[in-house]
């Protein structure tokens, strides 16, 4: 497992990774490995993990984030402290807690998950390296900035303020770029944004619906190419800015009203539900009724016009 060895040596000893050093040093426990190649040396271990995948694992479970996955996997480990081992006289439970008065007590605080790395400097591209893969980051080629790696997740900081995250990847010689980090560079190239790779990576991940590329075709159309694109990347930012969910609802509804101008979709998307403005015409109608008088009554100067009218 590389995230744990560097080197293995011959037998039993093994040259660590710095982070496994650093976890067993901070919840104080020594490492102990097998000879290479002699799983059946720690077979407690590995007959347990047998058990866990076929009775909790198969069939492959599926879940809609990893967030639910570990739920699942949480709540399957709390139900098999219930379970009694084949020739053992109690639960796991309640060996745990009889084992449990011979442990070390544990530290305070605990283990930080993330790996944090320094000094990472900001390519040409806006890009940096973290480990085998380059993440985009919004900042001018030269600068120097901090990767927080995560399981899941790479941030990406400057002056100790996050400018990026990423989803990580575990592949190598990838590229993992946000388009939101290039617009600043698009504006001033818009010719290049339809064949750009970070458009290309929004596709493939779902996050440029078909309805985007409608109003830009439109905008384009009004604007000529450069200027429909420059307006294009202005709903960029608003979407950014004010949440993609709301600007999408907006280019439907401008799409749909045949609409193909950016000031509008941004003017669609600020205005109030349907159930906002009923909710507002109340409130104002509640607001003006204290203003409501009775309309005058004109009669008495009529009397006025006839024959031996007040005087």
């Amino acid at each position: 497992m590389g995230s744990l060895v560097k080197k293995i040596l011959r037998g039993r000893q093994r040259i660590e990774t710095d982070r496994i050093i650093a976890f067993r040093s901070h919840w104080g426990f020594r490492s102990e490995y097998c000879n290479p190649a002699r799983g059946n040396e720690k077979g407690g271990v590995e007959g347990e993990l047998g058990w866990f995948r076929r009775n909790c694992l198969t069939p492959v479970p599926e879940a809609e984030s990893l967030a639910s996955l570990n739920d699942r996997i949480r709540n399957a480990c709390l139900d098999n402290r219930s379970r009694t081992i084949r020739g053992k006289q109690m639960t796991v439970s309640e060996a745990s807690e009889q084992e449990r008065a011979s442990l070390l007590p544990l530290a305070e605080e605990g283990f930080p998950f993330e790996e944090v790395i320094y000094p990472l400097v900001v390519d040409g591209r806006q890009r940096v390296k973290v480990k085998t893969n380059w993440y985009s980051a919004p900042m001018s080629p030269g600068m120097r900035v901090t990767a927080v790696v995560g399981p899941s997740r790479v941030e990406i900081k400057y002056d100790s303020r996050s400018i990026a995250q990423h989803e990580r990847c575990y592949g190598r010689g990838h590229q993992i770029l946000d388009l939101e980090h290039y617009l600043d560079v698009l504006e001033k190239k818009p010719g290049a944004m339809a064949n750009s790779t970070p458009l290309a990576q929004w596709r493939a991940a779902g996050r440029w619906p078909a309805c985007l590329d409608r109003i830009w075709r439109e905008l384009e159309k009004r604007h000529g190419s450069g200027g429909g694109t420059r307006e294009m990347i202005a709903l960029v930012r608003t979407g950014s800015a004010s949440g993609w969910p709301r600007l999408i609802a907006a280019v439907q509804e401008a799409l749909r009203l045949g609409v193909s101008d950016a000031a509008a979709v941004m003017h669609i998307m600020n205005m109030p539900d349907a159930a906002q403005r009923k909710q507002h015409a109340i409130a104002l109608a509640e607001e003006l009724a204290q203003f409501e008088r009775p309309m005058p009554s004109m009669d008495d100067y009529d009397l006025l016009l006839t024959p031996g009218g007040r005087q």
